[in-house]
């Protein structure tokens, strides 16, 4: 049986998992970002190991629309290929340069704006 540490992990992850579905198409937000909308602001780390770990699940959670609080692609290495992150944001029309996303800011979803 999990211990309470494990089991407030698993929570947490299922948050930002159920944040990280309502990322519309097009439209990125950050790390930290979601940490404040899930009221734990200091943990944007967390939500990038929730992130991390997201390609076991059954269900396809959107993580390459989560990048850093500059737009960088700073996850890029946890999709299994060094350019499937940007290939993803590219098919939503995303301009990718040196690894960081162009036109950040008009693009950023902020969860704790959108989300009531």
């Amino acid at each position: 049986m999990p211990g309470k540490k494990q089991r407030k992990s698993n929570d947490f992850f299922r948050k930002v998992y159920d944040v990280t579905l309502r990322i519309p198409y097009g439209r990125v937000t950050s790390y930290g970002a979601i940490a404040r909308y899930l009221g734990s602001g200091r943990s944007a780390r967390m939500v990038g190991w929730a992130l991390n770990v997201c390609h076991t699940l059954p269900r396809f959670i959107p993580a390459h629309r989560v990048v850093n609080r500059n737009g960088l692609l700073t996850g890029k290495h946890h999709f299994g290929n060094s350019t499937t992150m940007q290939q993803l944001l590219e098919n939503e029309g995303f301009i990718v340069d040196n690894d960081c996303i162009q036109n950040f800011r008009e693009r950023f979803w902020d969860p704790s704006e959108e989300l009531l």
